[in-house]
């Protein structure tokens, strides 16, 4: 077998979980890892073929090497229908536990194609914890990639390793984390559902088998930059005992597109800045139509303009009579999609309602956009704490359970006071003032010498080391 060298180019295959919130920053990964010379190969399913395809096509034109593989989610096997190939098809809790659960039995089609391809390094998802057993039949270097802040990583593995819920008299009953660098109270209500099962239970397993992972991967890749969570990015590889590298914001690094054209966008140019609020919750949260009615009301109340992006249908059904022709020229609301990261980087927006998802929050953090903090589950609660306890970058609304897709409920009157707690007086604008200093920072940080580059190259060139020792091995 050829030795191979320097030279020889580093072929990386990605997998991330099937869900938008997870595909795109990881498709922004391979093209950043394609973008330093790397040959980069995407594991979907065909649902997302298009989008893939779609995403890494300017990438493909000026040269970079971006291939797609298919996989088959064996939904079958768990009682889901055949086809159901993303998260978003789930419409339930049931079905989406049963999702993870046919995702955990993707292991032999990972096999098949690990030991066809042989690729130097797997850049796993979390959800899939197996991966690391299986490349490492092949000698192939394992990376987890994260979705999520510092912040949140560390809070879930002191929680879960300390275990202080079962101290606690009640789900309200607020407790310290345990062995953290700040005091951060919380209570069980906020944490997610894997940390409050009894041991045995099907999500408490594919955390602990997360946990167990960790210690057995070549190292974690996470969507953040230093400057944001420095505390936090020294502390989360002291806590597991393994490398780390901070390698984001990663929609930074592919901002030469054009964004779309969009009548909201024309609509906010006719805005003062800072006097716009968005009100968004991403792909998979959704609230009911009382709650949607309590939103309506509250930001009506709050005085201030607003766009607001809904799945539900028949407005009619939801909304206080008469509220679009009051808040005609004042309010918009979309349906479906937005084109978020334009919106929240036009001048005109002060303010974001946000379900704290960790790309919302990155990309309302890089726009210099103060938040209101509503979160629903996965790790939110958590993103929630560093945006307004630790960064002091965002008002809590005041959701206090954690719930699976659909939202806890927040009355009228909170919402109003933390939308104008945010958009008015010396509060809202020292928060943005903090906030637009990270924006900076953020984007120092994808820039040649920036903390985040650093780190990657740094990546880079331990994967290098890897791949010549692994090749003078077999040799």
């Amino acid at each position: 077998m050829e030795t191979k060298t320097n030279d020889h180019q580093l072929h990386v295959f990605f997998f991330p979980f099937m869900a938008q919130g997870h595909m795109r920053p990881t498709i922004n990964l391979a093209k950043l890892f394609a973008s330093k010379g790397s040959k980069a190969t995407i594991i979907t399913t065909p649902y997302f073929t298009s989008f893939v395809s779609k995403s890494i096509e300017k990438a493909k034109d000026s040269g970079a090497q971006i291939d797609i593989l298919h996989i088959r989610v064996p939904t079958e096997e768990v009682g889901l229908p055949e086809g159901v190939s993303s998260v978003h098809m789930t419409s339930t809790s049931d079905s989406q536990q049963k999702f993870f659960e046919a995702c955990g039995k993707l292991g032999p089609q990972l096999d098949q194609i690990l030991e066809q391809h042989r690729p130097d390094c797997l850049v796993a998802n979390m959800f899939f914890p197996w991966a690391p057993d299986i490349a490492a039949k092949f000698g192939i270097p394992t990376l987890l990639f994260h979705g999520t802040s510092y912040f949140s990583l560390c809070a879930m593995t002191s929680i879960f390793l300390h275990e202080p819920e079962k101290k606690v008299l009640s789900d309200s009953e607020p407790f310290f984390i345990p062995n953290f660098p700040d005091k951060i109270e919380i209570t069980r209500h906020k944490l997610p559902e894997y940390l409050k099962q009894e041991e045995g239970g099907q999500f408490w397993k594919l955390f602990k088998s997360l946990r167990e992972a960790e210690f057995k991967t070549y190292g974690i890749l996470v969507n953040s930059f230093y400057e944001l969570e420095p505390t936090y990015a020294d502390y989360y590889p002291k806590l597991l005992g393994t490398k780390a590298w901070q390698v984001g914001p990663l929609f930074l690094y592919d901002q030469d597109s054009n964004p779309e054209e969009h009548d909201c966008l024309k609509w906010l140019d006719t805005k003062r800045p800072n006097s716009v609020i968005y009100v968004s919750f991403g792909s998979i949260a959704s609230f009911d139509e009382e709650q949607l009615m309590e939103i309506a009301t509250g930001l009506e109340a709050s005085g201030q303009q607003f766009i607001w992006v809904v799945k539900k249908e028949n407005k009619e059904e939801w909304l206080p009579q008469g509220f679009e022709e009051r808040m005609e020229g004042k309010g918009l609301i979309l349906q479906g999609w937005a084109p978020q990261i334009p919106i929240l980087e036009h001048k005109a927006i002060g303010g974001f309602v946000t379900h704290c998802g960790w790309n919302s929050s990155l990309e309302s953090i890089c726009a210099g956009v103060p938040m209101v903090t509503w979160p629903v589950s996965a790790e939110q609660f958590y993103n929630e704490k560093l945006i307004s306890e630790v960064l002091r970058v965002g008002i809590e609304v005041g959701a206090k359970k954690w719930k699976r897709m659909v939202g806890d409920f927040v009355k009228r009157d909170a919402i109003e006071r933390a939308v104008s707690r945010v958009m008015e007086g010396d509060e809202g604008e020292e928060m943005r003032s903090r906030v637009k200093e990270l924006a900076d920072k953020a984007r120092n940080a994808v820039k040649e010498g920036g903390s985040s580059v650093l780190d990657l190259n740094a990546l880079f060139h331990d994967l290098r080391s890897a791949q010549i020792d692994n090749c003078s091995i077999s040799t």
